[in-house]
């Protein structure tokens, strides 16, 4: 099998439009395609990331919930490539989204840090 890359990253949300605000307006992600689907009485939203990666964000009525500590068995986070790790923070921060404290990677070198989505879904910045 030879892969090129990742399409897209799936995440459920609680909220549709808490979570669809918080992609698109405060991440800054940009939209492909919003679809309704009345048999699921779901949203599915495709938002570009970069280039040529993708998020599709769904909505479902009573989702179960997950364990969303980075160091629980599945999953672990979500991380988007940045250039500037603080200027990044800083808009974070002027929008109300809490990060923790910049950490080095102890083998790259590289800034990074760790925020949460509305359904506290752990997300990592990683400076290029």
């Amino acid at each position: 099998m030879k892969t090129t890359g990742i399409h897209h990253v799936a995440i459920i949300c609680s909220d549709y439009e808490r979570s669809k605000k918080f992609y698109v307006e405060t991440l800054g992600f940009s939209i492909i395609e919003e679809t309704f689907r009345a048999e699921r009485n779901s949203y599915k939203l495709d938002l570009r990331v970069g280039e040529s990666a993708q998020i599709e964000l769904f909505s479902f009525p009573n989702p179960p919930q997950r364990f969303s500590s980075p160091e629980a068995c599945g999953l672990r986070h979500l991380a988007f490539k940045v250039d500037d790790l603080e200027k990044t923070v800083d808009y974070l921060k002027s929008q109300g989204v809490e990060t923790e404290n910049i950490r080095i990677d102890e083998i790259t070198s590289k800034k990074f840090t760790f925020f949460k989505d509305p359904d506290n879904l752990p997300l990592e910045i990683y400076e290029n």
